[in-house]
């Protein structure tokens, strides 16, 4: 019996995405320090743009939907719902929720990424990568959407809080 034959859905998930954030966050503290941030963040954009597609057809596959084309915002929320159920860990203190048709408003309470900015002294130049990974699930999709602000840096530097709203234009 090993460890692994003991742990719960819960504990393996919580360990593989805490496993993946603390690697996540090295590789964009040294690639800061050896680089400087503008290089880090465009590095970083690219990086989460291959995962994000990698991604999207891992979950889709284990969905059933590798062949499915999201048409609808039904279909949307069921993958995006999917989507976070695999890929969120506990340290994450965000929300989401569908307030109205064709709408995906988030709020994140304490930001993991902003916090970690913080420690390397780069959060107002950081450009948010959470968001961009979830913007690239969207774009990889082919899915047309406005988002509400537009997320050009951490929106911690724009606004007292990380909030705001995808807009999509789906049956």
């Amino acid at each position: 019996m090993t460890i692994f034959d003991d742990m719960t859905k819960d504990q393996l998930r919580g360990f593989l995405v805490k496993d993946w954030m603390t690697h996540d966050g090295a590789w964009f503290h040294f690639s800061c320090m050896e680089l400087g941030i503008d290089k880090a963040n465009y590095l970083n954009k690219k990086a989460l743009g291959m995962l994000a597609e990698v991604e999207q057809k891992r979950l889709l596959k284990l969905m059933g939907w590798q062949d499915h084309k999201i048409r609808t915002f039904e279909d949307l929320k069921a993958m995006i719902d999917n989507f976070f159920s695999v890929v969120k860990g506990d340290f994450m203190t965000f929300e989401y929720s569908f307030p109205a048709k064709n709408a995906f408003h988030w709020v994140t309470h304490t930001c993991w990424a902003y916090e970690g900015m913080k420690k390397l002294g780069v959060e107002k130049e950081f450009q948010c990568g959470p968001l961009w990974r979830v913007m690239c699930w969207f774009k990889n999709l082919g899915i047309k959407f406005e988002m509400n602000p537009l997320v050009q840096t951490c929106l911690l530097n724009m606004q007292d809080n990380c909030e705001g709203e995808f807009r999509f234009f789906l049956d």
